[in-house]
């Protein structure tokens, strides 16, 4: 009997998929469940168009992404923070200080989870950091640290 899937069926497929199973699993689990429902040519036409739907929100998503990535690579940032003698900072920067600044002289709302720091910034100096835009695009802007 051939099924669409709901959902994600461990072993079986993903959300949309069309698959052939018995009748019984189909009839006494999958369907009372409503983890799937059956292949009829209305369902089936559905779940193409539905699929198609998400492929193309997928990719305006990715499109999206990819025009913030190079607005970002043009980015730098200033960060001021107090320093003692011989320019020895108080604490560091962190991806938190990085994500206000964005926000407070470039108007722009990032994440402070997007922000990948290697090591929390200790020393005054200017850094690169990456900025994951997307799961598969990311940007890099510059942060000049300077003791005040």
């Amino acid at each position: 009997m051939k099924v669409i899937l709901q959902q994600e069926v461990k072993k079986l497929g993903k959300k949309g998929d069309i698959i052939e199973v018995s009748e019984g699993y189909a009839r006494n689990y999958l369907l009372p469940q409503k983890l799937a429902i059956p292949a009829t040519n209305t369902n089936i036409n559905a779940a193409v168009q539905q699929k198609a739907a998400e492929e193309r929100k997928i990719q305006r998503l990715m499109d999206e992404a990819r025009v913030m990535a190079s607005q970002l690579s043009k980015v730098e940032v200033s960060i001021s923070v107090k320093a003692g003698e011989g320019g020895k900072m108080f604490g560091s920067v962190t991806a938190k200080d990085i994500a206000d600044a964005l926000a407070s002289q470039r108007g722009i709302e990032i994440d402070k989870r997007k922000i990948e720091l290697k090591d929390a910034i200790k020393t005054a100096g200017t850094y690169p950091v990456t900025i994951k835009v997307h799961p598969e695009v990311s940007a890099q802007i510059q942060v000049h640290v300077r003791p005040s």
